[in-house]
């Protein structure tokens, strides 16, 4: 059924087609008591025809229209003409994930904040005990004001009330590239878990699988699961596990592949167990390029940071002490241990600590950082695991020095270019925090400060670890010419920093002296 432009449904007058789907034809067209542009589907008249069917959907309709979220498309009204059943929804400008994806894979930035907005929409709608059932890339639209999720929870309303889902009745979009030919695979297919395959009752892990398929495709341009005909899509989708995004692209994080994984398990159980939980993780990751607050840290890795800073303070004293006991008492012999850190096949430390810093251990003791390079080309940050015999480069991270780490050790703060920059220990985009003409260290608290030196002169600064405008930590004296090398202590709010002063004369050194946020 078309209807021509002009047409009316109540109060709206069609003014020209948008589309089709199994749910329907889409009609642009104006609501004329407000004066506002909408959307209209028309439903498909097989929904009408039974008054059981109709009044279930009406009442599931009015569920999903009280939802109010700004990454779901708003639903303003059901209603009846004749013997023709619409619904009247937000008329929303622009294009759909699937048609952006024919154009190949999102940078990651826009894979992490359309992840983000698409999981706070589903963690909204699941509160309210409202499924999605066929989440997809034709379904998300791509808006100025970010992620718009379509028919939200009209899946479900559609479906027969006494009978569970079975293939020949899953919705499904007519008119897709995937499915207009006979012996081809049906589009929607492709997102579904395999509980919705077996015909049991779609909850909201259901959605969640349909989002790691989303995920999946975002970031790599490719559909997780692909088959040859339905029976193969099917059987793709019960038993294979899709390659790891990292093998497609990879620049990508390990830790949006471990949050996809999840999505995709095959038991409902061992997924994610909410769309609040999938967010937060998509969360953590961007936070490398917006906040970089680390995620909260269990009591056992906050006690085993501390413990790294108390032993890196008190070095001083331990020695003494042992050297003292020694003296006092007779050790027995212990056979002689030596190891060595040496620089990457082909590569060479930096000559100087003053150019590049020394070789930092991650707070719980697991891991090295430090600077390295090949022939004359840039140093570069490279981490090695102390069980591993080889470090591995960071890539992006040409032209760094004194690199740091923060307290849980998931990301290493470093400078290069004239700025204080981060980068996640395994890898993926270089964020800038602050400027920084010519640093001299840099230390990171547990609160998410990070103390640095941005110039050879001048005082100590503080900077959120989110970036931002860095402001003076240490209070700069008359004589003083330089205050650098910052070091938080445990308690994450007092600090060690080295002082330099003018006209220092014979026998007078720099002096450490003792600082608070």
């Amino acid at each position: 059924m078309t209807i021509p432009a002009g047409s009316r449904l109540g109060p709206y007058e069609i003014l020209s087609p948008i589309g089709a789907g199994g749910m329907g034809e889409v009609y642009k067209a104006k609501d004329t008591r407000l004066e506002r542009t909408v959307a209209i589907k028309v439903l498909p008249q097989h929904l009408s025809a039974s008054s059981e069917v109709r009044q279930r959907f009406e009442r599931e309709a009015r569920t999903i229209s009280q939802l109010s979220h700004p990454h779901i498309c708003a639903l303003y009204d059901v209603n009846r003409e004749g013997e023709t059943e619409y619904l009247v929804m937000e008329y929303l400008e622009g294009e759909t994930l699937s048609e952006r994806l024919a154009k190949g894979p999102l940078p990651l930035e826009q894979t992490l904040r359309y992840g983000i907005e698409v999981a706070d929409a589903l963690d909204k709608a699941h509160r309210q005990g409202i499924v999605h059932r066929d989440l997809k890339p034709g379904n998300v639209m791509l808006t100025k004001s970010g992620v718009k999720l379509l028919d939200f929870g009209l899946a479900k309303a559609m479906a027969p009330a006494a009978q569970p889902a079975v293939l020949t009745s899953l919705p499904t979009a007519l008119g897709s590239p995937n499915l207009t030919q006979e012996g081809t695979i049906l589009g929607t297919f492709q997102y579904m878990a395999p509980e919705q395959l077996e015909g049991r009752e779609a909850d909201t892990r259901t959605d969640i699988f349909a989002f790691g398929c989303v995920l999946y495709e975002m970031a790599t341009g490719r559909k997780a699961f692909s088959g040859s005909s339905q029976a193969s899509l099917i059987s793709a989708i019960m038993k294979e596990e899709p390659a790891a995004i990292s093998s497609v692209e990879p620049m990508s994080p390990p830790a949006l592949d471990r949050i996809v994984k999840t999505c995709l398990a095959k038991d409902p159980e061992e997924r994610w167990q909410s769309a609040a939980d999938v967010k937060r993780e998509l969360r953590w990751i961007s936070e490398g390029s917006q906040a970089g607050l680390a995620a909260p840290v269990v009591a056992s890795r906050r006690r085993a940071g501390r413990l790294g800073w108390l032993v890196a303070a008190a070095l001083a004293v331990v020695t003494s002490a042992l050297a003292a006991l020694l003296i006092t008492r007779r050790a027995p012999p212990s056979p002689l241990m030596r190891a060595s850190i040496l620089p990457p096949p082909g590569a060479e430390f930096v000559s100087t600590w003053l150019d590049a810093g020394p070789v930092e251990i991650s707070p719980d003791g697991s891991r090295l950082v430090f600077t390295a390079r090949k022939g004359e080309g840039a140093n570069q940050l490279w981490v090695r695991a102390l069980r591993d015999s080889e470090a591995r480069p960071l890539s992006g991270t040409e032209g760094a020095s004194r690199p740091f780490w923060s307290p849980d050790g998931r990301f290493i703060g470093f400078f290069a270019d004239r700025a204080l920059k981060k980068v996640d220990v395994n890898g993926g985009p270089v964020f800038k925090l602050a400027e920084a003409i010519e640093s001299r260290g840099g230390t990171w608290s547990e609160d998410g400060e990070i103390l640095f030196t941005p110039d050879a002169r001048g005082p100590v600064y503080r900077v959120a670890a989110a970036g931002g405008k860095a402001t003076p930590a240490t209070v700069y004296g008359p004589k003083d010419t330089t205050h650098r090398y910052p070091r938080f202590l445990p308690d994450g709010k007092h600090f060690l920093y080295l002082v330099r002063h003018s006209g220092a004369g014979p026998g007078e050194e720099p002096e450490i002296r003792v600082g608070a946020i």
